[in-house]
């Protein structure tokens, strides 16, 4: 968490009630102290739509323990307090009917000081329980990923297959690989959110052309039929040189951060 927050050094405090999804994890959970509450429901939801987890969510994903990461940008599952807090999306738990007095003393004080006073121990969450079959199955190369869950047969298996089965394998794959790039990157030190935003942006900057992108807007925005035409039918029909096409540099479209003042 501290290679985190170094990142952001200026104390900024976000409350997340309710869903925070795909952008709103880019407004929310970037902030160096994150509040939830007992109806707080977070997740990276773009796979869905043909595209890679973005926003800067690589870096989070690639900071969660294990291959949490994976699993969450490959699923989209849904977190709750608990899960966001073990992944590493969130920092506290105080219950909502506090959060009109946390919001004043903040206020009042500036102090993010009083969030470590109010917080809370929140009810348990389901990913704890299966922490061990998401390192054993999700440590997989991502084409092996789906015939693991069919072999596995528990009711987390069933439930994560079946949420493979809605996602592109395009972007489920291309994703994998961006959270792996990341979290080996921070493990020299060369990761972080600008690495994240720059591998992010090279799929989106392609994504309408050769990707899944526009066939998951038309089936879940425009025609909302929820029956997608993916371009590959499973994970494993996926192959490595089109993940590496996606991810290649851009060359001189490369995205380009200005320096943080």
């Amino acid at each position: 968490m501290n290679a985190r927050i170094a990142e952001y050094p200026k104390p900024v405090v976000s409350l997340m009630q309710g869903y925070t999804m795909g952008g709103g994890v880019g407004l929310g959970c970037h902030a160096s102290t994150r509040v939830v509450c007992e109806t707080s429901q977070i997740a990276m939801p773009e796979v869905a739509i043909g595209l890679v987890p973005d926003v800067g969510g690589t870096a989070l994903l690639a900071r969660a323990p294990g291959h949490l990461g994976e699993y969450l940008g490959a699923t989209a599952a849904r977190m709750g307090p608990a899960d966001a807090l073990l992944a590493g999306f969130a920092d506290a738990y105080v219950p909502r009917e506090f959060w009109l007095d946390l919001e004043t003393r903040l206020e009042q004080t500036g102090d993010v000081g009083v969030v470590a006073e109010m917080c809370e121990t929140p009810p348990p969450g389901p990913v704890a329980a299966v922490r061990g079959e998401v390192d054993t199955l999700f440590a997989l190369p991502a084409g092996e990923i789906e015939a693991a869950l069919d072999g596995s047969g528990t009711a987390f298996a069933m439930g994560a297959r079946a949420a493979l089965g809605r996602a592109s394998p395009l972007a489920v794959a291309c994703g994998i690989a961006n959270i792996r790039a990341l979290r080996a990157g921070m493990a020299t030190g060369c990761g972080g959110i600008r690495a994240a935003l720059k591998r992010e942006y090279r799929f989106t900057w392609r994504a309408a052309e050769h990707s899944d992108f526009l066939e998951g807007i038309r089936a879940k925005v425009i025609d909302k039929d929820g029956a997608p035409r993916w371009r590959h039918g499973t994970l494993a029909d996926v192959r490595a040189d089109e993940v590496a096409r996606m991810l290649a540099s851009l060359g001189d479209n490369e995205l380009r951060l200005e320096p943080a003042d």
